[in-house]
């Protein structure tokens, strides 16, 4: 079944590219019909459509994306995810989602929120349940799956006030960028290099610089990986 675009997306822009369409296509697909950027992290950039309603969050190479999705799915009865209006998986490993547009919250509120879920308070004991549920699936299939991320840039506020939990699983970058360095051919032998293909092109916005030199010696590295086996 092809995805369902919110009326804020021209649904054209995407359903025009192919099933090899990577990141930079969707980027380009998008900016071309009137999306904006709006914002860069670690693991992907963000545009807003041009009635300001839905974004869309863009990663050249994210192991956890499907976990994200299936969890704003799974968790939507909650109301306490964002609305996802569409998901798909790019060429080369990488991972759209189109969601509502969410604004930031303060720390301390994005505290409490962790908090709760931590605790599994009654009020985000449904939330919490799917959390985990998707978080068990995702340690079950990825290599160097995270913890739950407790960043208070993960709680976000919805337009009509509620709070949701964005983005909380991710993958160790820490661990598997130092793997793909020192033991190239673990990551090889793990992940498949059709899904770890743009691995080097993260931004890593907050967690940056990544000096040219060395990205060009980590995909050097990992060819050489994948030419071995």
């Amino acid at each position: 079944m092809p995805p369902v675009y919110h009326r804020g997306m021209t649904g054209e822009a995407l359903a025009s590219l192919g099933t090899d369409a990577d990141h930079r296509d969707v980027e380009r697909a998008l900016l071309a019909d009137g999306w904006a950027w709006c914002g860069t992290g670690d693991w992907a950039v963000a545009l807003r459509s041009p009635d300001g309603e839905v974004v869309a969050r863009i990663s050249p190479f994210d192991p956890t994306g499907p976990y994200a999705a299936a969890l704003y799915r799974e968790a939507a009865h909650t109301r306490q995810v964002p609305a996802l209006f569409a998901h798909r998986r790019l060429a080369g490993g990488g991972d759209l989602q189109v969601l509502e547009w969410l604004r930031p919250v303060g720390g301390d509120e994005a505290a409490a929120f962790h908090r709760a879920v931590a605790a599994r308070t009654p009020d985000v004991a449904a939330l919490v349940d799917v959390v985990r549920q998707v978080h068990d699936r995702a340690c079950a299939a990825l290599p160097w799956c995270g913890p739950l991320d407790t960043n208070p840039a993960n709680v976000m506020r919805a337009a009509d006030g509620r709070l949701v939990l964005v983005d909380p699983y991710y993958a160790d970058g820490p661990n598997l960028y130092a793997t793909a360095a020192n033991d190239p051919d673990r990551v090889a032998a793990l992940i498949p290099e059709s899904e770890r293909r743009f691995m080097t092109e993260i931004p890593l916005a907050g967690s940056g610089p990544w000096l040219p030199e060395d990205r060009e010696a980590m995909r050097a590295a990992l060819a050489a990986a994948d030419a071995r086996t």
